[in-house]
């Protein structure tokens, strides 16, 4: 049967949630542009552009009459868009708590603060950031007294990247992730480790090889774009727009695993039920669900034997001086490797949670104001003695290493922590449903994986929440012990604990 036509009230919320769709992919554009492309100079003009479409976009999303559409909507449970009108409402409803007065200066700041990092970044000076870091926090700490009946005001920063979850229950997890990990890093660290990969690896040969990487897990010419940035990410500016960075560096093999997780956050968009595009339900429920994608692929498929067994001899030939006297078990040693480092991006499965454990930890006490910006770096080489025990002297490879407290993103470190501990989960679901995969990896198959995702997490975008996908998926809630006994058995094995 056909399927029925839309009502006058459904097709209006489409009109208008397609404008607002539309303004989302302009300013994720002009995101996108300002971290690849656009000169320095247009740095004070790009905040203006970008703060005046977030006014535009605040404005239709708090029009009283999208709220009308909405609350007719939302009385009949049977129409066809419930899940598209769920989100819609949702995000009315938060949206009428904000000023646009303040959406406008959180835009400003955003720019404003990403090229004072920059520029901080050059002189390798902390203090250059502070003033920047300052005027984000108190912007934040503004939203969240926009919803005093929050148990927290880092709530209302959770709540934008990871809808439903709470300052008490990321402690309840982070602390769970302590625990464990903590022990586990030092039982390692009394252990022989592997040598490291000599270099050095030519970047444009990386690149080569990237992009064959990414062919395979479904980058196409006509589709996506490969560019680098300081800060690797990756954003869907529409269907058939998936725009992919990476940093590639001589030294290391590091821009390879960057462009692998990249293209888990673009396939997760890329895979979304087409019938979402133009609403703004069509993208990632959440950004903890978007990182156990991106987590999922670098890690769990990047970094197994299965997957290098494929396209190791390729490797090798792109670099023979390096690569010539490192066979596979080797390499899959060296690439596994548990070695604290102070740079987040640069750390292994092992040590990568209790980087984001740090920054929570900072983000919650600043908003609080225990912890002034410019406080911040004697906090940070605190915290990363206790926690990896490694000494932090230079601010690069301190609190100027990450662009989102630039961009006032408070609140989205925790997701990173919460994608690994979904990945792992989804994993083990996967692992059940799939038992020929490491076959496939090995041979360079992965469309079983692309499809199990796409059913399961990918396609029902936003008109589902993150824990209804957790659970359609994998049966359980948000629950680090499968991340653990991971990693646990992971390390276990290679280094014989």
């Amino acid at each position: 049967m056909p399927s029925p036509e839309p009502s006058s009230a459904a097709a209006a919320l489409r009109e208008r949630l397609a404008e607002l769709d539309d303004l989302g992919a302009a300013g994720r554009l002009l995101a996108w542009d300002q971290q690849v492309m656009m000169p320095p100079r247009g740095a004070a003009a790009r905040g203006e552009v970008m703060a005046t479409v977030e006014r535009l976009a605040h404005a239709r999303a708090t029009d009283p009459a999208l709220g009308a559409l909405l609350d007719e909507l939302a009385a009949d449970a049977a129409q066809p868009d419930a899940g598209v009108v769920r989100v819609a409402r949702r995000d009315h409803l938060r949206a009428v708590r904000i000023p646009e007065a303040l959406v406008g200066e959180i835009a400003l700041a955003a720019a404003a603060g990403q090229e004072a990092w920059l520029a901080a970044r050059e002189a390798r000076d902390f203090a250059v950031f502070a003033p920047a870091l300052e005027r984000n926090v108190a912007l934040r700490r503004e939203l969240a007294a926009c919803f005093p009946e929050l148990a927290h005001p880092y709530d209302a920063l959770l709540d934008v990247y990871e809808p439903d979850l709470t300052t008490a229950r990321v402690r309840e997890v982070f602390g769970a992730l302590r625990e464990g990990l903590v022990g586990l890093i030092a039982a390692i660290a009394e252990r022989p480790q592997p040598p490291e990969l000599r270099g050095p690896f030519d970047v444009g040969a990386q690149r080569e090889i990237a992009l064959l990487l990414a062919r395979g897990l479904g980058f196409e010419d006509d589709g996506w774009r490969l560019d680098e940035a300081v800060h690797p990410f990756a954003l869907a500016i529409a269907p058939g727009d998936a725009r992919v960075t990476a940093r590639f560096d001589a030294a290391s093999l590091s821009g390879l695993f960057a462009v692998l997780h990249e293209m888990g956050h673009g396939l997760y968009e890329h895979q979304v039920d087409p019938a979402l595009a133009r609403t703004t339900a069509g993208t990632g429920t959440s950004l903890g669900i978007h990182e156990s994608q991106s987590r999922l692929w670098e890690n769990l498929v990047g970094r197994s034997e299965p997957f290098w067994s494929h396209h190791y001899p390729r490797l090798q030939a792109a670099f023979p001086a390096a690569l010539r006297d490192v066979d596979l078990a080797g390499f899959h040693r060296a690439i596994n490797v548990v070695r604290p480092s102070p740079i987040r991006v640069h750390a292994d499965e092992a040590t990568y949670s209790l980087h984001i454990v740090l920054r929570f930890e900072l983000e919650v006490a600043l908003l609080e104001g225990t912890l002034a910006a410019a406080d911040v770096p004697a906090a940070w080489t605190d915290g990363m003695r206790e926690l990896l025990g490694i000494e932090v002297t230079d601010p690069l490879d301190g609190p100027l290493q990450d662009i989102h407290w630039a961009a006032g993103e408070l609140g989205y470190f925790p997701t990173y922590a919460i994608g690994g501990i979904v990945a792992s989960q989804l994993w083990e679901a996967i692992r059940g449903d799939l038992p020929e995969l490491d076959a496939a990896l090995a041979r360079g198959d992965y469309e079983p994986l692309r499809a199990w995702l796409a059913e399961r997490v990918h396609r029902p975008g936003r008109t589902l929440t993150p824990a209804e996908v957790l659970r359609g998926a994998t049966g359980q809630d948000l629950d680090p012990g499968p991340l653990l006994a991971h990693l646990h058995a992971k390390y276990g094995a290679l280094y014989g604990l």
